[in-house]
């Protein structure tokens, strides 16, 4: 369940869907922020109509958390956008080894189940805004 910033109301998000999520009352575009993991991650990455920003992490690594919220408020900001995935690699060695992720946080943008482009180790909220944008940009 995720809040519109517009009307306020709760509204469900499916984790995969063909559409990027839309508030049900105002039809306000929602942030869009799921969990996935080695089994579920094609189907709710690779598969999105959107651009993907995943955010690779590990519980231990100092960073992770603040690097985290920084992902989290760009998943508000960039509603009907962009896809945003956190994946804890911990749990994940699939992933973890298709990526070839070698420090935590790792950021990866998908288009299409394609990396367009990856950013490594902790980053003021700025840069990594900053890094997202340009990807955006890109297409």
């Amino acid at each position: 369940m995720v809040m519109c910033t517009h009307c306020r109301r709760r509204t469900r998000v499916l984790a995969a869907a063909l559409d990027p999520p839309r508030c049900r009352q105002c039809q306000g575009p929602l942030p869009w922020l799921v969990d996935a993991a080695d089994d579920d991650f094609p189907g709710i990455a690779d598969a999105a109509p959107l651009p993907v920003l995943v955010d690779l992490w590990v519980p231990t690594c100092p960073h992770g958390a603040r690097v985290a919220r920084v992902v989290e408020q760009m998943a508000g900001e960039l509603a009907g956008r962009v896809k945003v995935v956190k994946v804890n690699v911990e749990g994940a060695p699939q992933l973890s080894r298709r990526f070839s992720v070698q420090t935590s946080p790792t950021l990866l943008i998908l288009e299409e189940g394609r990396t367009v482009a990856c950013r490594c180790g902790p980053d003021p909220a700025y840069k990594i805004r900053a890094w997202v944008d340009r990807a955006l940009d890109r297409e």
